[in-house]
């Protein structure tokens, strides 16, 4: 990595806290400014140190992904537009499950999957995706198909993250692993305290998941792409 690349992480650093100590103000007019800045830091790190393959799918569907997240915190900056951010993280999400598909070594294909092993690894994400929908299917009204929609597909991006174990890199795995749970936490907790009930700091869990998240998942591609093995 050239140092100059470091720039932009201090800059996602900086919206990050930024936008953390606006939330604790209760300074919402202040966060139109910082909470693009938060992924616009990141997209460009990501950008400037792919360069060189930038032509990849793999390298494609990361930024794609990092875009579409982008996106979709500028949408939920207004409640009314709560759908169409809801849309963009759905993209984010696939973008995601391609990209981490790529990034492992010979991933399995469908015939040599064994289901019973991979449902039980899996389950307790499905418990804790099933839980959160428990608490809030009553309120969700006509948002019921989309937000179904989307517990599907994030819960197939953290399943994806974890079926990488030990097909790549131990430090690219756990990295993007937890990153991909912190994303699946900070998303129940917009969930939660949209449709079910808010709770006392909730901006700061979820915006603190959210960016500890989405940069975990990109050092752990970077880290997959310095040593696959």
């Amino acid at each position: 990595m050239k140092d100059k690349n470091i720039v932009w992480l201090y800059l996602f650093l900086a919206a990050t806290l930024a936008d953390l100590a606006f939330l604790v103000e209760g300074n919402s007019s202040m966060r139109f400014y910082s909470k693009p800045l938060i992924l616009l830091g990141l997209i460009a790190y990501f950008y400037q140190i792919t360069r060189p393959i930038a032509s990849t799918l793999l390298t494609k569907s990361i930024l794609g992904a990092l875009i579409f997240s982008w996106i979709g915190d500028i949408l939920l900056l207004w409640s009314q537009l709560f759908v169409y951010g809801l849309g963009a993280f759905l993209m984010a999400h696939v973008c995601y499950i391609i990209g981490f598909r790529i990034a492992q070594q010979s991933p399995n294909r469908l015939e040599h999957v064994n289901f019973v092993k991979s449902f039980l690894l899996n389950l307790p994400i499905y418990l804790s995706a099933a839980f959160v929908y428990y608490l809030i299917h009553a309120n969700l009204g006509a948002l019921k198909v989309p937000v179904i929609a989307y517990i599907i597909v994030i819960v197939a991006m953290v399943a994806t993250a974890r079926e990488r174990y030990k097909k790549c890199n131990a430090t690219s795995f756990w990295q993007v692993f937890i990153g991909a749970v912190l994303f699946f936490i900070s998303d129940g907790a917009i969930a939660i305290s949209r449709f079910f009930q808010d709770f006392a700091e909730s901006g700061i869990v979820i915006m603190g998941t959210y960016a500890i998240a989405q940069l975990l998942i990109v050092m752990g591609i970077r880290s997959y792409l310095i040593n696959p093995r």
